[in-house]
């Protein structure tokens, strides 16, 4: 049998099995090598929410889907073109958005009588022409695992454990992956469990083996390389953006980075990564709860240090009361939201963009703070660095807000210049900055710049400027404590007043707008940008003019989105909440924005942007 060489622009793969089946493993190794190969790509890593759910059964499914392409592309992609099934509940899970067509293939010998009951099939998929949409190809991974492996020495229990790297050979081999970089990867990974090294080199090599020799593929198939701007590219994840964007925000600054946080997912990749940097004057502590977390980076920042928390919905939520002591104190802080679907314990390892209003309002008193959000995995580290120079610039606590979504997933990411990099000065007091009346010099520390309200900051400890801050309300300027009620409202309008006017010194909003004549604006924030930027040209191909402004800054808007909305017909506010940011464009601006909600778990696909704007234009 001859095999067909097929050249694609690109396609979506999606590995699914048991959360023991390694599929987040074998998907991230087939994005590394499909980034090595230089193609571009975009990935979607979708966990069980349950620790350690019955294996089998639909709810400890793990998912990891992979987009590669020859060109420029925005998302994982809206459909799987190929699906790898490990077992019964990894197909029910997922059979439903694998295209019409689309190619299956499936590990046979997990479909006996128990799984398939485990995953609630009363027949055998298999069997019952219910796949019949679909290419379907049925392979024994696990019995050829077992084959393959049978020398290394490892148990047969262990041994079934590298069928994942049957699958991962195989695909490789169908989209012509590299081999010999997994062979040296698996090496390197697992070079002192010598069992397990030899047990997925030979599982490997008898995938990729199979896909040659078995001729049950017709073809198999190659996409090219994408064409990127000249420099020097990794594959990076949004967590780990976040976390070297902290670094450089230390670097810029000169100040030591403190992370003060508490696992959660699924911001915790955050504290394994920096705990790794500490030879870049970062310090990490894993604090008890949340609560402790937080106290220790403003303790940090209060010191001179970059203080920085990492957590999700429900640690903001512990994490309030020490926000408002911030703003109270107005000392530099940044909190890191990586949000997830709620409330309370919710989905917690999927994505949602529910907590704006959270971070907007969610503490007593009059709190404003400033509200950041990236759009991108490789954005994260960008919108890190902007967090960071606000905060220690206004000495205000930040909230930067990525998601699941983002932290999770993947894409290229050109390494910046760092010698183009701005730096960030934190302007410490060295001298006195007030008379007393008996001649007399010390130090005030609620004296303000006039223009931007930005108080003076000395470090503790620096000779002769001695000076008191706490939560109770402070008298303006000295900084005692003062209960006159004229003083506290000053003070809060102060405080309300220096937010404010941080829109002078942000970037203002970008319009994508080619033909400047469109009559529809699609607003986006956060992690919604691939979806709606991908929807937007799919909108375009059908000759529809369609605007999109996409907003880093949430808290305060940009100066100049007030004008921008206003030359729109129609303003359409796609998000992954209930219309959060809808409500606040409505309420600011009195502008009749129309939300496009999802609230699912999962991010939206550019198919549903479109669809929704066509259904739009023809009802109006």
């Amino acid at each position: 049998m001859t095999i067909k060489h097929e050249a694609l622009d690109r396609v979506v793969i999606r590995f699914a099995g048991d959360s023991g089946d390694g599929m987040q493993l074998t998907g991230d190794r087939f994005t590394e090598s499909s980034a090595l190969f230089g193609n571009d790509l975009s990935t979607f890593p979708n966990f069980p929410a349950e620790i350690r759910a019955p294996a089998g059964t639909i709810a400890g499914v793990s998912a990891f889907q992979v987009h590669i392409s020859d060109h420029d592309i925005l998302t994982p992609g809206d459909s799987p073109n190929v699906l790898v099934a490990m077992n019964p509940a990894a197909l029910k899970a997922n059979i439903s958005d694998l295209e019409q067509g689309g190619i299956l293939i499936v590990n046979s010998d997990s479909f006996d009588d128990r799984s398939l009951s485990k995953a609630g099939y009363e027949t055998n998929p298999l069997t019952d022409d219910s796949l019949k949409r679909y290419s379907v190809y049925e392979i024994p991974m696990t019995s050829l695992t077992l084959e393959a492996t049978k020398d290394t020495g490892a148990k047969p229990r262990d041994a079934e454990r590298s069928k994942n790297f049957f699958a991962l050979g195989l695909i490789s081999w169908m989209y012509n992956r590299p081999y010999d970089e997994t062979i040296n990867w698996i090496n390197k990974k697992y070079e002192n469990r010598e069992t397990v090294l030899q047990s997925n080199l030979a599982a490997y090599k008898a995938g990729h083996a199979f896909g040659e020799t078995a001729e049950l593929f017709a073809s198999n198939y190659t996409v090219a390389p994408a064409h990127f701007e000249k420099g020097t590219y990794t594959n990076i994840t949004g967590n780990h953006a976040t976390a070297l964007g902290v670094v450089a925000a230390g670097l810029l600054s000169g100040m030591q980075v403190l992370l003060g946080t508490y696992p959660i997912t699924p911001a915790s990749d955050i504290l394994h990564e920096l705990s790794k940097l500490k030879n870049f004057n970062v310090k990490t502590f894993q604090a008890e709860d949340e609560i402790a977390g937080v106290g220790a980076a403003l303790g940090a920042s209060y010191g001179g240090a970059l203080g920085v928390t990492t957590t999700s919905g429900p640690g903001v939520d512990l994490k309030s009361e020490t926000l408002g002591l911030a703003i109270s104190l107005e000392l530099p802080l940044l909190l890191i939201d990586v949000q997830r679907a709620g409330p309370s314990t919710g989905l917690p390892t999927k994505t949602e963009q529910s907590d704006l209003l959270l971070a907007m309002y969610g503490r007593h008193g009059e709190a404003p703070l400033p509200v950041v959000a990236a759009s991108t995995p490789s954005d994260c580290f960008e919108a890190v660095i902007e967090a960071a120079r606000i905060a220690i610039k206004y000495r205000t606590p930040v909230i930067l807000l990525t998601d699941g979504y983002l932290a999770n997933g993947a894409e290229p990411w050109l390494l910046p210049d760092l010698t183009k990099l701005q730096p960030i000065e934190p302007n410490f007091s060295k001298e006195f900055n007030h008379e007393n009346k008996d001649g007399s010099k010390s130090f005030y520390p609620y004296i303000r710049d006039p223009k931007t309200l930005i108080r003076q900051m000395a470090l503790p400890g620096t000779p002769g400027l001695e000076h008191r801050i706490g939560g109770l309300e402070k008298s303006n300027e000295s900084g005692a404590v003062s209960y006159d009620p004229l003083n506290h409202e000053l003070m809060v309008s102060l405080r309300a007043h220096k937010i404010e006017g941080i829109q002078d010194d942000i970037s203002d909003a970008v319009v994508d707008d080619p033909t400047s004549d469109a009559k529809i604006l699609l607003l986006g924030w956060g992690s919604t940008y691939g979806s709606i930027a991908a929807g937007v040209r799919r909108l375009r191909a059908r000759d529809k003019k369609v605007a999109h402004v996409h907003l880093r800054h949430l808290n305060p808007f940009p100066k100049n989105l007030e004008t921008i909305l206003k030359k729109y017909e129609t303003v359409i506010v796609p998000e992954i909440n209930l219309g959060q940011l809808s409500k606040l464009i409505r309420s600011k601006y009195l502008i009749d924005a129309k939300s496009f909600s999802k609230v699912q778990g999962v991010p939206f696909k550019a198919v549903e942007i479109e669809k929704y704007v066509l259904n739009f234009v023809e009802e109006n």
